[in-house]
């Protein structure tokens, strides 16, 4: 008996050994880590969306120039997802601040070709900036939108860069025509920056065509960007006696310069371009300010639906009257957008050739029509300073 309990246990006790390791549970996949749910998730939203760039001063000397733009390239990408986005997808804008700085600006173009991927960038505000990335932008075949470089360099360097604002050949003869015909100036200077050529471009184009049209250039003083005492060279530039002093130069030296040049007694009609607009011009040169006259985009003394339509949207979104810088973003985003619904993909050359097909778009800053040049062929308007605002003067049509 005890023999056969105990053959009778070891059977079982074999049994249960088989039966276990026939029931013994295959492993779980591992639970995915919280970095793997950031790439699928990140995978997913790429699939859904579409990626651009923009490159922008949002720090530095050319911010409130940066962020301007950038509020209006967001407001023109917020109606866009609004009405659907483009070929289905919504649109994302990687942005990078460049500082107010070109070296900076190559560099956050270049990342956002080689690591984001971007189907097109927009940007820069400055012209020196703008050749920065261009070259970036070209070799990559990643079409680049400025929407306010005006130097006609930026547009030369290739095929794959574009903007939506006149350049400064128009600009220069746009106010050089109007202090000789308006104003009845004969004899004028100009103070330049030598480090911008933006101003270098200004100056060039101002002194010939002022020239041109029977007036005189007396002289022309030099500063560099960065500088805070200008007294010197306005000092030299009152004893030739002007009756007007153009300075082809941004916000941050104009506002400076302006109220040195009053209390030095120089009487001069201050005479400028679209680099003036910001508020740090008012905050900066006062009531020095006053009386000068500038060549801009547009003028939201405009009474046209479109323009007041979108002072009101963002006014709404962003608690302020928008300058021309933010036209010119939400125009630039706007005009990105159009191409891509009409390219026939989402490559950079099909982008690329839509983009040059634009012909009369329905900008806020004018109507947008691209050359042969890749320049926009629009209307600049005249404004004049008064008690710290823009007054609407003339339009100028090319």
């Amino acid at each position: 008996m005890r023999r056969i309990s105990l053959a009778l246990a070891t059977s079982l006790a074999l049994l249960g050994l088989a039966c276990e390791k026939k029931t013994t549970p295959v492993p779980s996949p591992a639970p995915a880590t919280p970095a793997d749910a950031a790439v699928a998730q990140a995978a997913q939203a790429e699939s859904d969306s579409i990626l651009i760039g923009e490159v922008g001063s949002l720090t530095g000397s050319e911010a409130a120039f940066g962020i301007t733009t950038r509020d209006g390239i967001d407001l023109a990408i917020r109606e866009t997802n609004a009405e659907g986005g483009v070929k289905g997808k919504k649109i994302v804008v990687r942005v990078y601040d460049d500082q107010s700085k070109p070296e900076e600006a190559a560099s956050a173009a270049t990342r956002l070709i080689t690591q984001d991927k971007v189907k097109l960038i927009l940007g820069e505000v400055a012209s020196s900036n703008s050749l920065a990335m261009a070259p970036k932008a070209q070799e990559a075949k990643v079409p680049m939108i400025t929407p306010s470089s005006t130097n006609p360099a930026v547009t030369q360097v290739g095929d794959y860069i574009f903007r939506v604002c006149f350049i400064d050949p128009f600009q220069g003869f746009v106010i050089a025509k109007f202090a000789r015909e308006n104003l009845k100036l004969n004899r004028a200077a100009i103070l330049k920056d030598v480090k911008s050529a933006y101003s270098i471009g200004l100056t060039e184009v101002f002194e010939r065509k002022f020239t041109e049209m029977g007036g005189k250039v007396i002289d022309i003083q030099a500063y560099s960007k960065g500088d805070t005492d200008f007294r010197a060279q306005l000092t030299a530039l009152k004893a030739q006696k002007p009756e007007g002093l153009y300075i082809p130069g941004y916000y941050s030296d104009v506002g400076i310069i302006a109220k040195q040049a009053r209390e030095l007694g120089l009487k001069a009609v201050l005479l400028g371009a679209d680099g003036w607009d910001g508020p740090p011009l008012f905050e900066l040169g006062g009531s020095a300010i006053d009386g000068a006259y500038l060549s801009n985009h547009y003028s939201t003394e405009d009474p046209s639906p479109r323009v007041q339509n979108f002072i009101k949207a963002y006014k709404e979104a962003y608690g302020s009257v928008p300058d021309s810088l933010a036209a010119l973003g939400y125009d630039a985003a706007r005009v990105a957008v159009d191409a891509m619904r009409r390219a026939k993909d989402l490559t950079g050359p099909s982008i690329r050739e839509a983009i040059a097909q634009t012909r009369d778009f329905p900008g806020v800053a004018g109507t947008i029509t691209i050359d042969e040049g890749r320049n926009a062929v629009k209307p600049a308007v005249v404004l004049k300073v008064e008690e710290g605002k823009f007054k609407y003067v003339a339009t100028v049509a090319p």
